[in-house]
């Protein structure tokens, strides 16, 4: 079919790529973040080897470029623009703890030049690479929650201490007159 001015040529769906963009988009709407990487440069052992860094809560794949930006633009995902989705991409689709994969991510590039995290997803927004490594730098949430319950143990023992205070002090006058007599 000739093209002539005015009128476009209708393209039909590569049946596999709808597939791969509905699968795509599933994964969007079903992980708690998703973090962009470039890829180029590892090799499969490599990659093999980030996967069981990352853990079984993360799915790590290599996606194209227009299919990642289709799912994400059909999941709701804002703010993916043509920078991240430049050159060689995989995704990372975190369903437990992004602060572990973002720590993951970051321990395993700093062992492989040819890594390059190029920013991500959280609650639908979209993350530059420099918050991806503040997200890396953060504490996890194991340990955010022992902190807080540290501080409240503390706080309770001094408040059980000035509780008790009076109550021992006059213990210690009791034991005091009893030794006077």
């Amino acid at each position: 079919m000739k093209l002539t001015e005015g009128r476009r040529r209708e393209y039909m769906a590569n049946p596999k790529n709808t597939a791969a963009v509905k699968e795509l988009t599933a994964r969007f709407q079903n992980a708690s973040s998703a973090i962009l990487t470039e890829y180029r440069g590892l090799s499969v052992t490599e990659m093999t080897e980030l996967r069981k860094e990352l853990g079984a809560e993360v799915e790590y794949s290599v996606a194209k470029n227009t299919m990642i930006k289709l799912a994400a633009r059909e999941a709701g995902v804002e703010g993916l623009d043509e920078e991240l989705l430049n050159g060689p991409t995989a995704i990372a689709f975190i369903n437990g703890e992004a602060v572990d994969a973002a720590k993951a991510m970051k321990k395993f590039g700093a062992d492989h030049d040819a890594f390059v995290v190029k920013g991500g997803t959280m609650d639908g927004s979209a993350l530059t690479a420099e918050q991806i490594q503040q997200l890396a730098d953060m504490d996890n949430r194991e340990t955010t929650l022992s902190k807080i319950a540290g501080g409240f143990n503390g706080v309770l023992a001094n408040v059980a201490s000035l509780l008790g205070a009076p109550h021992s002090e006059m213990a210690r006058l009791a034991a005091a007159l009893e030794e006077k007599k």
